[in-house]
């Protein structure tokens, strides 16, 4: 394992390789599971503040769900996440032409519309952030849909971490990642 200081990281983000294929798994993370995705406490009173730019970006059955459910949900262990349909969709996506499950606030935010990206859950999967009273835990969660990615980071050579560059800096800052850098490298099994 890695330890940077309060983080924990698997020796699996160092050493897998993974770049999401969308055009083989459709956006299934998205739309497959019980539970939408996990939403930290300061992210819901931002979910709040853009739903009205980000609902043209929506889904009218999503919309329907937030309206109906809330911005977001609490679970049965008191922790949030973000609305899902019946079928199992986060409500906060729509499918493009080519049945893409798309998100709404990420399209939102690449058209200028607002500052807010996507929750750093979405954001930084297929790492889990676990918390603990004193350190956090970076697990990567293994699920058979994103087979199509881990065979695609394979052929270009492309490490976990370094796929997930740009979320794991947004979370824990540049000195951080530099540092996961350094001891991830020497794992990495090319």
């Amino acid at each position: 394992m890695i330890i940077i200081e309060n983080a924990i990281v698997s020796d699996d983000i160092a050493e897998q390789f993974f770049v999401c294929n969308l055009d083989k798994c459709k956006g299934a993370c998205c739309v497959e599971g019980d539970l939408g995705a996990p939403l930290t406490d300061e992210e819901l009173p931002i979910l709040e503040e853009i739903y009205d730019t980000v609902k043209p970006y929506l889904h009218p059955k999503g919309i329907a769900a937030i309206e109906k459910q809330g911005f977001y949900v609490k679970d049965s262990e008191g922790d949030y996440s973000t609305p899902i349909l019946d079928t199992g969709e986060c409500a906060y996506g729509w499918y493009d032409k080519k049945g893409h499950f798309k998100c709404g606030i990420e399209q939102a935010h690449a058209n200028g519309k607002i500052d807010f990206q996507k929750p750093i859950s979405c954001h930084l999967y297929p790492i889990r952030i676990t918390k603990y009273d004193d350190f956090e835990a970076l697990n990567y969660h293994r699920w058979h849909i994103c087979n199509p990615a881990c065979h695609f980071g394979k052929d270009l050579a492309v490490p976990l971490y370094e796929f997930l560059k740009a979320p794991l800096i947004r979370k824990y800052g540049e000195e951080w990642y530099a540092e996961l850098v350094k001891q991830a490298s020497p794992k990495v099994k090319k």
